[in-house]
């Protein structure tokens, strides 16, 4: 099959407990570390702030960041 979406960042919206799909590609970027994430190794997200993370460690910080600004 072809890949038509190789090496391109997708864009997303997150919900609560899924994402949809707004833009193909193959990765997504986390907003606390800028480490790509491949979308079948995304587990963390917040639909709040509309972002992903690498891991549980990046997301419990931005949210703790994002607590004390009065953002969520």
């Amino acid at each position: 099959m072809l890949n038509m979406s190789g090496g391109r960042p997708a864009r997303l919206q997150y919900l609560s407990g899924s994402y949809r799909v707004v833009a193909q590609g193959d990765h997504v970027v986390c907003a606390v570390t800028g480490q790509r994430i491949p979308l079948n190794a995304l587990r963390y997200w917040s639909h709040e702030l509309q972002e992903p993370y690498a891991n549980a460690e990046a997301a419990a910080k931005r949210y703790a960041d994002a607590r004390a600004k009065g953002q969520i």
